[in-house]
């Protein structure tokens, strides 16, 4: 399994601004030690307010027979991305998913998935993402999904380790 080690999160931390430095430690960590991710081999490739982004590596139960990527990967991949972008401007929360809406375009066959997750608005109670899915291909990416995702924002007392 693949892990964010220290340089790892050293050259990611060029990519954040404006982010207070407790907050962005707690979303690495708290990545980091989700299983979920370490199962997928995620990474994180960016982020920043409003936005993260997940990079993962093709593994065999992440694929059809016809060597495409499935549809339950790049949903899962949707609904982390989401509720982590959601999480860039407030750890005292905890956001619950109420509505995942995606639209496959075009069949997933790469390398590597990479979701690109940014709020597109944020209210009092609810939040909405929108998510793209690309997959990357001998060094290009292609979009193959695209979502739009509602969050709802709950109170947590307990909101250390969030990412599952």
């Amino acid at each position: 399994m693949q892990h964010l080690n220290e340089a790892r999160i050293n050259q990611l931390v060029k990519f954040i601004s404006k982010m207070e430095n407790n907050l962005k430690t707690e979303l690495f960590e708290n990545f980091k030690n989700s299983k979920l991710m370490q199962l997928f081999g995620a990474e994180i490739s960016n982020i920043n307010d409003d936005y993260f982004e997940i990079r993962v590596p093709q593994k065999d139960f992440m694929m059809r027979s016809a060597g495409m990527f499935n549809g339950a990967t790049m949903a899962t991949l949707i609904d982390v991305s989401s509720y982590a972008s959601a999480l860039t401007k407030s750890n005292t929360h905890y956001y619950a998913t109420v509505e995942l809406k995606i639209n496959y375009l075009s069949p997933a066959i790469g390398e590597n998935l990479i979701a690109k997750a940014e709020v597109i608005k944020r209210g009092k109670v609810l939040t909405v993402v929108r998510s793209d899915i690309y997959v990357a291909k001998q060094g290009s990416e292609t979009l193959v999904a695209t979502s739009l995702v509602t969050l709802m924002q709950l109170e947590n007392e307990n909101y250390s380790n969030q990412i599952h």
